[in-house]
């Protein structure tokens, strides 16, 4: 039985310490203009859409065991609340917690098309597909309002530019005819992530996110359209979804998806003591097992950095499921992979139209 007194709507259930600030330090916000009010109960379960101006917007992912090169992030924060998610982390790095603020304080980067189509421009720059989002959902609830991921798309479309999407959300099908557009030079591969077949494991575990039925819906007219998708098992969870790994990778095939990739949870950072906070609040009669599951996969711990470790894990319960996913891609994705994207195409587009000579 769930506990009366979660949040609901939201993944974290308080906020941590932020770790660049002393216990009394004073924390300010007014350099964006608008911060929480001193004060707030957290079970005002209001969201701040926080502009901020960087000046790039294209990252070099310097982490080997990734899968990609540059990612891009139109906004920091993410209001689908995973519990589970490694991005929080980052948001500390703003003066925020990792915990609610993460879902309540998003940053929004209304330059982000511009900084893109600059970045993209420069003569010495040679094409390497850019994921969005490598950090927070790119088609997370703010993008219904703020629309900077499409604009983001277009100016992808406008240099032949390979692109990458990761999202958990089937805002993404309002961009079919972009996706379209891009997909005919293939310049386009997307990521969709699917975690589970439960909805009620969805709503508690990614509270703000499309139902699993949209998602596997999204996955079929991407498919249906041309466009290549990859579904994202990710991450596993012992004794949450680990049971889960064979009918949802038969889903995704019958969706029309050309391969799975897959993640072991780990949680770095802010990120424990979030999580164990909530499974203890959510699925009280199976946290301590869930825990130690957790921990058998990473060494004893909860916390997991090493290159090469952190993604699959070690260990007997790692091992078994590392094994259910390679045995899942036989059965169901044998002959099947994304394509390599074009990136031959932008050297002749940087002008925003065909070089001729």
């Amino acid at each position: 039985m769930f506990k009366k007194s979660i949040i609901k709507g939201r993944g974290a259930q308080h906020n941590v310490p932020n770790r660049f600030f002393e216990l009394s330090h004073e924390q300010r916000d007014d350099f964006l203009e608008y911060c929480a009010k001193e004060g707030e109960q957290a079970d005002k379960n209001k969201t701040l859409y926080l502009p901020v101006f960087p000046k790039t917007i294209v990252n070099k992912v310097k982490s080997p065991d990734v899968g990609m090169a540059y990612s891009m992030n139109m906004y920091q924060g993410c209001e689908h609340g995973c519990v589970y998610c490694y991005a929080r982390n980052s948001h500390e790095y703003w003066g925020f917690s990792a915990g609610l603020d993460f879902e309540r304080r998003i940053l929004i980067k209304k330059d982000a098309p511009k900084l893109l189509e600059t970045f993209i421009k420069r003569k010495s720059w040679k094409a390497h597909p850019i994921v969005m989002s490598g950090n927070t959902d790119c088609y997370q609830p703010a993008e219904h309002q703020f629309k900077i991921t499409r604009k983001c798309l277009e100016v992808f479309l406008k240099y032949k530019h390979p692109v990458g999407i990761i999202t958990k959300n089937a805002l993404i099908l309002r961009d079919l005819d972009v996706l379209k557009a891009l997909a005919k030079d293939n310049l386009i591969g997307v990521n969709i992530s699917i975690t589970s077949q439960s909805e009620s494991t969805r709503r508690i575990l990614e509270p703000r996110t499309a139902t699993i039925k949209k998602r596997l819906e999204t996955v079929k007219v991407l498919s249906d359209n041309g466009i290549p998708v990859n579904v994202m098992l990710a991450p596993i969870i012992p004794s949450i979804n680990s049971h889960e790994i064979l009918p949802l990778a038969k889903m995704a095939a019958e969706a029309g998806a050309l391969s799975i990739a897959h993640t072991i949870v780990r949680l770095n950072g802010a990120i424990g003591d979030i999580f164990t906070d909530w499974i203890e609040k959510t699925m009280p009669d199976r946290a301590n097992k869930v825990l130690h599951q957790i921990e058998n996969c990473h060494g004893g711990t909860l916390n997991e950095s090493r290159f090469g470790k952190r993604m699959r894990g070690e260990g007997q319960i790692a091992k078994h499921i590392n094994d259910m996913v390679r045995l899942a891609r036989l059965k169901y994705f044998k002959d099947k992979a994304m394509p390599r994207l074009n990136t031959q195409l932008h050297e002749y587009h940087k002008d925003g139209q065909m070089r001729l000579f």
